[in-house]
C-alpha cells in the first residue's frame, strides 16, 4: 500500500499541526531560514519488537537572523517523498519545544512513536527511513511572514527489527578434555505476525571468558540452521562463561546473549 504525501492522506497525524506534511514537491527555502541539524533517538538506530510503541525524540536545529520561531519533522519511508508507504509521525496535541541557542539558532524537538500495532506494519519497513525536516524563521519587523526552509530528506535513520540470542553451555558440570555442546537461537521480531521468528542462516560468533579473567575472546563463528538455531562443540579445558554474539545486519540489530557459565572437572 502506498500513502501519497499529501495533507489528504497524512492529515491524521500532521494536517493540524503548524508544519503539516506538505504535498511531494522539491526542498524549499524562502529567506535566510536555514536548518544546520537533525538529530533522531540520539543519532542511535530505531530498534522495534513486535508489541511495544517506542517514543522517539527528534530534534531540529536552525537559524534565521530574526531567530527561529518553530521547527519539526517526522520519519517516512518509500522510494521517494512523492510515493511513500510508511511515515512515523508526531503527535499533534504536543507542540514543538524550542530552546534557544542563541539570539539566532534554536534547537526544536518533538516526540513521534513507532508502534508495530499502527505504522510499522510489516517487515519490508525494515531499513533507511528519511527524515523530513521544516523551519520557520521569525518575521522582520513590520512584515507578517518570515522565512522558512524544509528538507524531505535531510539524513537517512535505521529502524530495525528487535533481536532477541540466547545461549546453553553444557553438560554441567564436565571433565576436563570432554565435549561441551553450546546451543543458542537468534531470533528476531516478524512485524507480519507480531511474533519472534528464526534469524535463519546468519554468522553469530562464540566468544568464552576464562574465570577470573575481565574479557572474552573469540572461538570460532557459528551459522543459524534454518530455524534460527545455533549448536557447535568444543573442547573443555578450564572454568569460564560462554556466550554468543551477533554482529547486526542493516535490518536487525547487533546482539549479545548473557553468558553460561560451564565448571570443568
Amino acid at each position: 500500500m502506498r500513502i501519497r504525501a499529501t495533507v489528504a492522506t497524512l492529515s491524521g497525524a500532521l494536517a493540524l499541526s503548524a508544519l503539516a506534511v506538505p504535498a511531494a514537491q522539491a526542498d524549499e527555502s524562502i529567506g535566510d531560514t536555514k536548518i544546520t541539524n537533525v538529530t533522531v533517538n540520539g543519532g542511535k538506530d530505531i530498534v522495534i519488537g513486535t508489541s511495544q510503541a517506542k517514543k522517539i525524540t527528534f530534534a531540529v536545529t536552525a537559524t534565521d537572523p530574526e531567530g527561529i520561531r518553530k521547527a519539526s519533522g517526522f520519519l517516512w519511508h518509500g522510494p521517494d517523498y512523492a510515493d511513500l508507504d510508511g511515515s512515523i509521525v508526531f503527535d499533534t496535541g504536543v507542540p514543538p519545544k524550542c530552546t534557544e541557542v542563541d539570539a539566532t539558532t534554536a534547537t526544536c524537538t518533538v516526540t513521534v512513536t513507532a508502534d508495530p500495532n499502527k505504522n510499522i506494519y510489516g517487515n519490508s519497513l525494515a531499513g533507511k527511513w528519511k527524515a523530513f525536516a521544516a523551519a520557520h524563521g521569525n518575521p522582520p519587523a513590520g512584515q507578517e511572514l518570515g522565512g522558512k526552509q524544509t528538507v524531505d530528506a535531510y539524513k537517512s535513520v535505521s529502524v530495525k527489527r528487535a533481536a532477541k540470542l540466547t545461549v546453553n553451555a553444557s553438560p554441567e558440570p564436565v571433565k576436563k578434555g570432554g565435549t561441551i555442546t553450546v546451543s543458542g537461537a537468534l531470533t528476531r521480531a516478524n512485524w507480519d505476525t507480531k511474533k519472534y521468528a528464526g534469524y535463519t542462516q546468519q554468522p553469530v560468533q562464540l566468544q568464552f571468558k576464562k574465570k577470573g579473567a575481565s574479557a572474552y575472546s573469540a572461538v570460532k563463528t557459528v551459522k543459524s540452521d534454518a530455524k534460527g538455531n545455533l549448536k557447535t562443540t568444543v573442547k573443555a579445558s578450564v572454568d569460564g562463561t560462554f556466550r554468543y554474539v551477533f554482529a547486526g545486519t542493516s535490518t536487525t540489530p547487533a546482539v549479545t546473549s548473557a553468558g553460561d557459565a560451564i565448571d570443568v572437572r
